[in-house]
């Protein structure tokens, strides 16, 4: 019987094109836990630019100076636990993925956080 023949060789498939290590997975863990931050995740896409631009009106209509980090490497995108990009992260948190979100979704976006810490 063909069924119970020869069992298939398992591949494991890496989030990173075969790149992964303990190292990388380290960096990309220390770089999701940096400090206070705003990023955004995609491969530099017309999408990620739009939401890091519509993220850029959010802080400045806020009258906040925070800096916006851009992640392209595609393990740490994953150590976020991310699979659709563009994605919005706040202070090390997935607040938004899969899509450009508008200024005024941002700004909404980051008064919910500030509030949640009590900012």
């Amino acid at each position: 019987m063909a069924l119970f023949g020869k069992k298939k060789k398992e591949e494991t498939a890496c989030c990173c094109g075969g790149n992964c290590n303990n190292e990388s997975m380290a960096k990309a863990e220390v770089a999701k836990t940096e400090g206070a931050s705003v990023k955004i995740l995609g491969s530099g896409c017309a999408k990620c630019n739009q939401l890091e631009a519509a993220t850029k009106a959010a802080l400045e209509q806020l009258g906040m100076d925070t800096t916006i980090h851009h992640v392209t490497d595609f393990s740490q995108i994953a150590s976020y636990g991310v699979m659709t990009t563009p994605a919005l992260v706040v202070d090390g948190k997935v607040v938004s993925y899969g899509k450009v979100l508008k200024t005024d979704e941002v700004v909404k976006i980051l008064q919910k956080v500030s509030k949640e810490q009590g900012g």
